[in-house]
């Protein structure tokens, strides 16, 4: 037989949706069953976590009273905001010191100087500066994201080949083509992992901001139980955080894929 026959043997094998591997779900499963099993029988207290079963029907509760919904819009719209404001920061500063020297030497020694100081010990400073409204959260997200976003998109414009960079030159490319061409999509890879690092980053900036100072959103619907000793509703709201959290990891994988399907496999 051919080898092209063979490759089209095997082409539409690869084109199959792939069944999820069942065996990863085991171990949560497996815990979830224990927790269910420590609060049946004593050795974990509801006062200091409540059981699984009693959480779902907390959660049903709050889906009911249409207290969850509205605290789930509230952190998300202060999510997207922030996120908005903080990767275009990024990505215009990154792109920036990437490409120029002389932007690089302006603006690379105070984003890493900034970089290192711990952004959610400001939360006092921008309350003194915003106030306790929208402001002071929203900022708190735009700086999460802002950093390890800039750092990958500047790393990936700065470690484009250079054989890739001699080939364009050989072939008479302008900067401007040698720019859309070459360097752009060489860093989206690196920048691709430095917006999954900034999502991750940006709900946990989230939960401070809101369980510090908030009086809607997830946060406060945690912190708000906390006062009336709920433990179920306080692993409610981290339950949705974390699906949350999982859900745009799995977008931006998902636009990953898209994205670099011109790459080896």
């Amino acid at each position: 037989m051919s080898t092209s026959d063979e490759r089209g043997r095997l082409a539409p094998r690869s084109r199959r949706w792939r069944l999820p591997d069942l065996r990863r779900w085991v171990s949560p499963v497996g815990l979830v069953l224990l927790w269910q099993v420590a609060s049946a029988t004593g050795l974990l207290p509801p006062e200091k976590l409540s059981s699984p079963w009693t959480v779902l029907h907390a959660g049903l509760d709050l889906v009911r009273s249409g207290e969850l919904g509205s605290a789930f819009a509230v952190s998300i719209t202060r999510v997207g905001t922030g996120f908005l404001f903080g990767a275009t920061i990024a990505l215009l500063l990154g792109i920036l010191a990437g490409l120029s020297t002389w932007a690089n030497v302006l603006i690379d020694p105070p984003v890493q100087m900034l970089r290192t100081l711990p952004f959610l010990g400001l939360i006092p400073l921008l309350i003194l500066w915003f106030g306790i409204g929208e402001e002071p959260k929203i900022i708190l997200v735009a700086l999460g994201v802002a950093f390890p976003l800039y750092l990958n998109v500047h790393s990936g414009i700065r470690n484009v080949d250079d054989h890739l960079i001699e080939a364009t030159t050989a072939l008479g490319y302008s900067r401007a083509e040698r720019l859309w061409h070459v360097v752009l999509p060489a860093a989206v890879p690196q920048t691709l992992v430095g917006l999954r690092q900034s999502l991750g980053i940006a709900w946990l900036a989230l939960i401070v901001g809101e369980t510090v100072n908030a009086d809607a959103g997830l946060g406060y619907l945690i912190n708000n139980a906390r006062e009336f000793l709920r433990t179920d509703v306080i692993v409610v709201g981290l339950v949705v955080y974390a699906v949350l959290g999982l859900v745009t990891d799995a977008l931006v994988r998902l636009l990953e894929r898209r994205a670099l399907r011109w790459r080896a496999r």
